[in-house]
């Protein structure tokens, strides 16, 4: 029985867990998502080569997007029990998924892209605080 795209993608993030076991396997699969999720944002996914690749920056912006739609208050619930903290915890997971060879770098692409980044914490709760004023003014 050969071996779906899903088994391999599994096998792959298992092993990257078995190095790195700070981050829950959906960490790995919302990253995977939300990239997706960055490039259609970003208009790159109709895009090819080098003008395809989306940036830590950039991606952090999709995550932050993508989690709200995703989760929208609960988001910092949920990435507390990923393991992640901070911002720059997407750059120790990306980093892992370019280890892995799921993901492509460029030469300039560094862990530091994503340090000081967004305040995910901060960010939620102003969309919930947001989100409770809409409701409370219909």
């Amino acid at each position: 029985m050969a071996a779906t795209d899903q088994d391999l993608l599994e096998d792959k993030i298992q092993t990257v867990r078995h190095r790195d076991r700070r981050f829950s396997r959906h960490a790995y699969y919302f990253v995977l998502d939300a990239l997706d999720y960055t490039m259609t944002h970003f208009g790159r996914d109709q895009l090819t080569g080098e003008d395809r690749h989306v940036g830590g920056r950039e991606l952090l912006i999709g995550i932050k997007e993508y989690a709200a739609d995703q989760f929208g208050p609960m988001a910092t619930i949920v990435f507390d029990r990923w393991g992640v903290s901070a911002a720059g915890d997407f750059g120790e997971i990306v980093f892992n998924l370019i280890d892995a060879e799921l993901l492509s770098r460029r030469s300039c692409d560094s862990r530091l892209d994503f340090v000081d980044g967004i305040d995910f914490r901060e960010t939620f709760d102003e969309k919930h605080r947001e989100s409770l004023e809409r409701i409370a003014d219909r």
